[in-house]
């Protein structure tokens, strides 16, 4: 089969490697679409990649092509969206269904070989089935929709409360999408892009703040009150952002950080004395599993994304790539602000 191969940074090469065939209790995937994730990034562009060669990808979608031995939850042609995260199911924290933190785990993608490839092998729970209504560049999508699920759920969300989302990408339209699903009373989405705004009032957002106008705290407090925000989701791991969320939290309220950092960060005295005077909780968030592997995360998004209660259009995508040019695809990142939304790997071409 044909994989796009990472043989050292900036080394992606587009040629053939075997065809996995499934043990017992594994199915073989055909891939459809693999969406290019963040994490993709420094493995790519820098040296991040656990070993070499290593074929990356782990948010797509595909369609059953074989199973083996003692599968009995999905057939050959069952559209399916891929779960990346193997937990070993034996540690401590795969016993409390906690299967995120579990240590001695593997993932695809990443630590064995993932979707930017013809086929992939994964266990049977590792395939989560879609409805045939749903398509596969939507299906591409199952993985970030669970992250962000996984996030709102990290604190003790509640129906009629304020939301704030700081971030305006995907993973925070998605955030935004399920506390509105979740009965949120406001949601308002925060970023410096007026076009991320824009599409944040597209799928829902009670209100849009563009944080750099001089007045935007101001403008957040007007909407709750002066009270802030019962939940605020941190979904662009920034460090403006993160001390935005201290400032912008209520009273007892409570902040996820959802938001993978990429520099340290320090707080002031009084920038940290936020979470004494207001006694909120103070949280993160890790991938999107729970008990009953892979989890209510991504059984949801299949429900609500089939409903339409989910919504998904081509707003999210950026482009489609070819698998044989996916070399380009990772050169498109190397211009800031060039990439505006996802990047979808096609498999077939």
């Amino acid at each position: 089969m044909k994989a796009g191969v990472l043989h050292a940074k900036e080394e992606l090469k587009y040629e053939d490697i075997p065809t996995p065939s499934p043990n017992a209790g594994q199915v073989l995937i055909k891939v459809k679409y693999t969406g290019i994730c963040g994490s993709d990034l420094p493995r790519v562009n820098g040296d991040a990649s656990h070993y070499y060669p290593n074929v990356l990808g782990h948010e797509f979608s595909g369609v059953i092509a074989e199973v083996g031995g003692g599968v009995e939850t999905l057939k050959v042609g069952d559209k399916v969206a891929g779960v990346p995260l193997i937990p070993c199911l034996k540690c401590v924290d795969c016993q409390k269904g906690d299967y995120s933190l579990c240590k001695h785990y593997s993932f695809v993608g990443s630590r064995q070989f993932g979707s930017f490839a013809e086929y992939v092998v994964v266990p049977e729970k590792n395939a989560v089935k879609f409805d045939h209504s749903i398509s596969f560049e939507h299906g591409a999508f199952f993985e970030p929709i669970t992250v962000a699920l996984h996030g709102l759920n990290r604190l003790d969300f509640k129906p009629d409360g304020t939301v704030a989302i700081l971030g305006g990408g995907t993973i925070g339209l998605f955030t935004m999408q399920w506390a509105k699903i979740f009965g949120a009373k406001k949601v308002v989405v925060f970023d410096i892009s007026d076009e991320r705004l824009e599409l944040a009032k597209k799928f829902g957002a009670d209100e849009c703040i563009n944080t750099q106008e001089e007045s935007f705290i101001e403008q957040a407090k007007w909407l709750t009150d002066g009270r802030g925000f019962d939940y605020v989701y941190e979904t662009a791991g920034s460090t403006i952002t993160m001390k935005m969320a201290f400032e912008l939290v209520a009273n007892k309220g409570g902040v996820c950080l959802i938001g993978t950092p990429t520099k340290d960060i320090s707080f002031t005295v009084d920038e940290w004395e936020n979470l004494n005077r207001k006694e909120f909780t103070l949280t993160g968030s890790w991938m999107s599993y729970s008990a009953g592997f892979p989890g209510k995360e991504w059984q949801l998004a299949a429900h609500y994304i089939k409903t339409g209660e989910f919504k998904l259009d081509d707003s999210f995508i950026f482009k489609k790539i070819p698998l044989s040019k996916i070399a380009e695809a990772f050169k498109m990142y190397k211009t800031p602000g060039l990439v505006k939304a996802k990047i979808l790997i096609d498999s077939e071409k």
